[in-house]
């Protein structure tokens, strides 16, 4: 499966935002499930980022390091990658693992991830495989009608609840 990076801020913004964290020693990874891009045909693949802050590491020649790294190890991964979108966070650590170590706990990571089967795809705050929205019974429908809200007349002698006069 081919690997892709992420594009832009409103990518990333997203991936946090309903991503689940799933953590190692190694690195910190946020996945959300894959959906193609706005006007994108369907086309399952891993869009991921790499970032790395020199609060994490200072020099730049680490930085680009663990950033190379991190994208080989990904791209040669046995097993392939899931169709997903994530954000990955190395941590210092990830300069001095073996890469076959490093290549073991990336696939530990993506197995855990929610939607793959792992122990976190039922974890609290995740959303579930395949639905949308709040609606625990699923199918963005509310089952009963709701009845209209109850307008009081605009001339009743009710006293206004925030102490104000009409």
């Amino acid at each position: 499966m081919a690997l892709d990076s992420l594009r832009g801020d409103r990518e990333f913004r997203k991936v946090r935002a309903h991503g689940q964290a799933v953590r190692d020693p190694l690195f910190t990874l946020r996945v959300t499930e894959y959906r193609p891009r706005h006007g994108e045909t369907w086309r399952p693949r891993a869009i991921i980022g790499i970032v790395v802050s020199k609060k994490t590491l200072k020099r730049a020649v680490d930085r680009n390091r663990a950033r190379r790294r991190a994208r080989e190890a990904l791209r040669t991964l046995p097993g392939g990658l899931p169709a997903c979108r994530a954000i990955l966070l190395p941590n210092p650590a990830i300069l001095d693992v073996p890469f076959t170590d490093l290549q073991a706990a990336l696939t530990r990571a993506l197995s855990r991830a929610p939607g793959r089967g792992g122990k976190g795809s039922s974890g609290k705050g995740g959303a579930q495989k395949g639905r949308g929205g709040g609606n625990p019974r699923g199918g963005g429908r509310v089952s009963a009608p709701v009845p209209p809200a109850i307008q009081p007349a605009l001339d009743s002698p009710e006293p206004d609840p925030h102490g104000g006069t009409a």
